[in-house]
């Protein structure tokens, strides 16, 4: 085996582990959808039927089951159904909900200035969640969100 042969497979061999780490986590727990174009289907097998066609990047979704490389997900709205683990990235993300903006603040407080304002359905990554708050990224406009405004993160839990 050449050289170059043995680094591609150690290279995938990171690749697939590394992916597999991100997934192997106790259910429930919160995910994003890695692809612009990502099924999800009735079953843990691609025989089974198509029920959506996901065509937006970074849609937060909350893992149910797993199941061999097929995760059992809900979505916002309450839909569940079976994607391929290679379709979801561990890349916390959250979507904006409500009636009306949200706003994003420059600190967790509602006393603080306001950076920003989010209308329902803008998806953005989360961090540094605390004490009812999650500092939200859309495109590099940052602000802290409450979390009752956000789907994908849990009341009360930690995100760094």
């Amino acid at each position: 085996m050449t050289l170059r042969k043995l680094g591609w497979l150690l290279l995938g061999a990171l690749l697939v582990a590394g992916a597999g780490e991100a997934q192997e986590r106790k259910v429930p727990y919160w995910a994003s959808i890695n692809t612009g174009d990502a099924l999800m289907r009735t079953g843990p097998e691609r025989t089974y039927p198509a029920t959506w066609r996901y065509r937006r990047r970074d849609l937060p979704i909350q893992v149910l089951q797993v199941y061999g490389n097929w995760r059992r997900i809900r979505e916002q709205d309450g839909t569940e159904g079976w994607m391929l683990a290679t379709l979801l990235s561990a890349q916390r993300t959250a979507v904006v909900t409500g009636n009306g903006p949200a706003p994003m603040y420059a600190d967790p407080s509602s006393s603080a200035s306001l950076n920003w304002r989010a209308e329902p359905g803008v998806v953005g990554r989360i961090s540094n969640c605390e004490s009812g708050w999650c500092l939200f990224d859309v495109g590099g406009k940052r602000g802290f969100v409450e979390v009752d405004r956000i789907w994908g993160v849990d009341a009360g839990e930690v995100v760094e």
